[in-house]
């Protein structure tokens, strides 16, 4: 632990709380403190479209950096990540398979459903000896990924009008959010606090898991309940938003080198951090490209930052 962990973690607190006013303010008409005594429409504006959308954006890039952070530390692989090893996929089909076949009824199930599935699924394949390689881990995560959106392409041939929907949708995005969607998103805290408690655990499998399990830490455990966790949290977070990627590969790394590897403190700040980048990405493209789904912007700036680190690790 760094000494001056719990200052930082203080830092992005307010830091998240000025991003997320500055947010609720941006977008194609910005609302000041004053219209919002003197125009009813401002009022409506904020409360009914703004808050909502930068409360559950905060929620998610909460959700999937406190995910990522988890799946790096149990696999012991600075690659994993929901959306490389393929549980933002699994989200995806199943939310998509509400959409197509039940209008959308019961999308928050089936979206965890697909994630806990795809994520054991590479789990398993990956697996070797008690290790997860780098390169068995990409590698499966593309391949279960590549039919995953087989499955997808084929639900999107079939689903006729709801076609449109499930296309912005699967680009990831807060247009139709609503305060229902909030309530949704709530459901992320539960998960991350499920994951914040094996905090403890996860220092000491960072050294091996036969020290871990001298030391009492009951491994096979663990690491279920924590995949288990870190599926459900992702599934929320993609059948509220869709698919966004990168979120949780990016951010456990920038707060790793900030405030340390002890999970106690590195949990908070990845999730802080991740809700800070999430909030300015969908203000900045709210106010600047006319809605643009927020997924094709984290993409812009996550894949270069994923092959900098392929290719750090493979000098190393």
């Amino acid at each position: 632990m760094r000494r001056t962990a719990p200052i930082i973690i203080l830092t992005l607190i307010c830091a998240l709380l000025v991003s997320m006013a500055a947010a609720v303010a941006l977008g194609p008409s910005v609302i000041s403190f004053g219209s919002l005594f003197t125009s009813d429409n401002a009022w409506m504006i904020l409360w009914e479209i703004r808050l909502p959308r930068v409360i559950t954006a905060a929620l998610v890039g909460c959700g999937l950096a406190v995910a990522g952070t988890a799946m790096q530390a149990l696999f012991r692989n600075p690659m994993a990540d929901p959306y490389i090893i393929g549980t933002s996929s699994g989200g995806a089909l199943g939310a998509t398979l509400a959409i197509v076949l039940f209008a959308g009824t019961g999308r928050t199930v089936l979206a965890f459903a697909g994630a806990m599935i795809a994520t054991f699924t590479v789990y398993f394949i990956a697996r070797r000896g008690g290790k997860i390689p780098v390169e068995t881990l990409l590698l499966s995560g593309v391949a279960l990924a590549t039919l995953l959106s087989a499955l997808l392409s084929f639900l999107m041939y079939t689903a006729g009008r709801s076609l449109h929907q499930i296309m912005f949708w699967l680009m990831g995005g807060f247009w139709n959010i609503s305060w229902n969607d909030v309530i949704v998103a709530l459901l992320i805290l539960i998960g991350g606090a499920g994951i914040y408690l094996f905090a403890r655990d996860l220092n000491i499998l960072a050294l091996n898991e036969e020290d871990a399990t001298h030391l009492g830490v009951n491994v096979e455990r663990a690491k279920q309940i924590l995949l288990a966790l870190s599926a459900f949290v992702t599934g929320i977070a993609v059948a509220v938003a869709g698919s966004i990627g990168f979120i949780g590969l990016i951010t456990p790394h920038v707060m790793r080198l900030i405030v340390g590897p002890d999970h106690r403190f590195l949990f908070p700040a990845a999730a802080l951090a991740g809700a800070i980048l999430l909030v300015w990405a969908d203000a900045l493209t709210r106010t600047f490209t006319s809605d643009m789904p927020v997924g094709i912007l984290t993409a812009c700036f996550g894949a270069p930052f994923f092959i900098y680190l392929l290719r750090s690790r493979m000098k190393a």
